[in-house]
């Protein structure tokens, strides 16, 4: 297996730096999309009047692609194979039609047993700032 190249300089990486903002409009076709993808068919992901005879406003997006969202825009910023923790808290359910954006911001650096190591908070909000997902990362640097 070929070694992951290391994206980011540690030495060039600020405490408080940010990454750039990786951003999704959710819509419903995503949801379709991502439920035959995971096999996770929970009708209040699909089913307007489900969700409505539960007593939610409509469908909600799938926890797990709002992570995968907030995943993609680690690994664009850190680099492929460099991600060594990532752990998130769903905070709030994400909406058709919401555009999300990540937030990743540098909280600090350390030389560990797996190498040089820059951590971040994490964070995906919605266009009002609405955070749907919070937690931090630790990835590797050059």
């Amino acid at each position: 297996m070929a070694k992951p190249v290391l994206k980011l300089k540690f030495d060039s990486v600020a405490i408080g730096a940010e990454a750039p903002v990786v951003s999704h409009k959710l819509t419903r076709s995503d949801l379709v999309k991502y439920a035959g993808a995971s096999g996770d068919f929970n009708p209040m992901h699909s089913d307007e009047v489900a969700a409505k005879a539960a007593g939610l406003p409509s469908v909600f997006g799938h926890g797990m692609f709002s992570m995968g969202l907030l995943g993609r825009a680690i690994t664009d910023w850190a680099g492929a194979g460099n991600l060594l923790n990532y752990r998130v808290r769903f905070t709030k359910q994400t909406w058709p039609n919401e555009t999300l954006s990540s937030k990743i911001v540098v909280t600090g650096k350390e030389v560990a047993k797996e190498g040089k190591v820059i951590t971040a908070e994490i964070l995906l909000v919605n266009e009002n700032g609405e955070a749907k997902l919070s937690g931090t990362t630790r990835v590797l640097a050059a």
